[in-house]
């Protein structure tokens, strides 16, 4: 039996995606529409160093345990627990950053998602999974300062091969809803702005990301996040724009991602003396960089 070119292109994709694509994670930031295989396990490690706001020193860590299982085909859950660090000196914005901080990682938060494919990128002209994730945490990432805080997200995820697999494109849009109660931080100076009220925020999130097979098993990638955050009595209240390139190794039974993101263009809000304005460094940094090590099982 002779098959046509373009069967024969569909199943290698197939096989491709089966293989190595397996919701396998070829950028730090934005994702794919693959999801695991039914019964299969993943287990995989995202630590996070995000550094300078333009004054003073600053540093903080992130580190994400994250679990996934392929409950069908198309669907796949997941649940993380993370960890947060940081080192603040030289640098107090108001409402923002209340004081010098420095502790090491410490529990920080939980997550729970699910990623639902609607379109597979191997048979069908693009790949379109959705994701549905909630978050909770007890520290703020920003300042260090204690801060229950609850989101969640829905996103949309695209993706498409080209050149038989050896190209990658993945598009990513999505909205985050955040209700956040700040806690009690003491010795302030009285004109300090430090609000304990319930604060509602929605965030809209962009991204994309190219990645080419350069080798066997090895990728090298860049990848773009738009993320801008809205309030009720302000509208967008700030904006950011990170763009900059990944490293992907990809084995049969464990992967590792590399990724390094500078912040290219910010809006919004400004601290006092702020020198880079066209940057967004009250609540993002100047740098940021990532590293992600999965397991199949």
């Amino acid at each position: 039996m002779k098959l046509g070119l373009g069967m024969v292109v569909c199943i290698g994709l197939i096989a491709v995606a089966s293989t190595a694509f397996a919701d396998e994670n070829l950028f730090g930031y934005v994702k794919g529409s693959e999801t695991l295989p039914k019964g299969a396990w993943e287990l995989y490690e995202v630590a996070t160093l995000r550094t300078d706001k333009g004054q003073g020193e600053y540093k903080a860590w992130n580190s994400e345990t994250e679990v996934e299982y392929g409950v069908t085909d198309s669907l796949t859950m997941m649940g993380a627990f993370s960890l947060q660090g940081i080192d603040t000196k030289g640098l107090v914005i108001d409402g923002y950053l209340p004081k010098d901080e420095s502790y090491g990682l410490k529990a920080s938060g939980v997550e729970g998602s699910l990623k639902y494919n609607f379109l597979s990128p191997a048979k069908d002209v693009i790949g379109l999974s959705g994701l549905l994730g909630l978050d909770h945490s007890w520290l703020d990432p920003h300042s260090g300062q204690d801060k229950s805080s609850t989101s969640l997200d829905i996103s949309f995820l695209f993706q498409k091969y080209f050149l038989e697999g050896q190209l990658i494109w993945v598009g990513n849009t999505g909205v985050e809803g955040t209700y956040a109660v700040r806690g009690e931080v003491t010795d302030l100076p009285a004109d300090f702005e430090w609000t304990t009220n319930p604060e509602v925020e929605l965030e809209l999130k962009l991204g994309t990301g190219l990645s080419y097979r350069f080798a066997p098993e090895w990728f090298i990638g860049l990848e773009t996040l738009y993320e801008a955050e809205h309030e009720t009595e302000v509208g967008r209240e700030r904006w950011s724009i990170f763009a900059g390139p990944s490293l992907h190794y990809g084995g049969s039974k464990w992967w590792t991602t590399v990724t390094w993101m500078p912040q290219l263009a910010g809006g919004g809000e400004e601290y006092a003396d702020q020198k880079d304005s066209n940057l967004h460094l009250i609540e993002k940094t100047k740098q940021e960089f990532r590293v992600k090590v999965g397991f199949n099982f």
